[in-house]
């Protein structure tokens, strides 16, 4: 699912170390042959989906001076970027993860300690 003008998600703000990640379908069926239930795959510790829309990173504190107290104080935030970037393939823990729905479609917001890997279409 790619975020377009229209698309309800373009309004969500993922904040922090977040990521926002659309659950993969599962396959039905075991290597063996065997056709799993859904509730099966969706109790699997370990699972995958795209990254819809990732948070900034981790916030770095910034000195302060207080030096003139009238004047307006600026929001300089600085971050340290994530690893994972939007339209990437996580594997993640699903205990790290909390499950959303929103707008009737199952979703997860995972901090990226929880992620354990990613493939990205690009070359590295």
């Amino acid at each position: 699912m790619r975020l377009t003008e229209d698309n309800k998600l373009r309004k969500l703000v993922v904040v922090g170390d977040r990521v926002l990640i659309k659950p993969k379908e599962a396959t039905e069926k075991t290597s063996s042959g065997l056709y799993l239930p859904p509730g099966v795959q969706e109790k699997e510790k370990v699972q995958q989906g795209y990254i819809i829309k990732a948070g900034p990173g981790y916030p770095i504190p910034m000195h302060v001076e207080e030096d003139e107290p009238w004047k307006e104080k600026e929001e300089n935030i600085r971050y340290v970027p994530l690893q994972a970037k939007e339209g990437d393939l996580a594997i993640f823990l699903l205990n790290g993860a909390h499950e959303v729905i929103y707008e009737g479609e199952k979703f997860y917001i995972v901090s990226q300690n929880a992620i354990l890997m990613l493939e990205r279409e690009e070359e590295l």
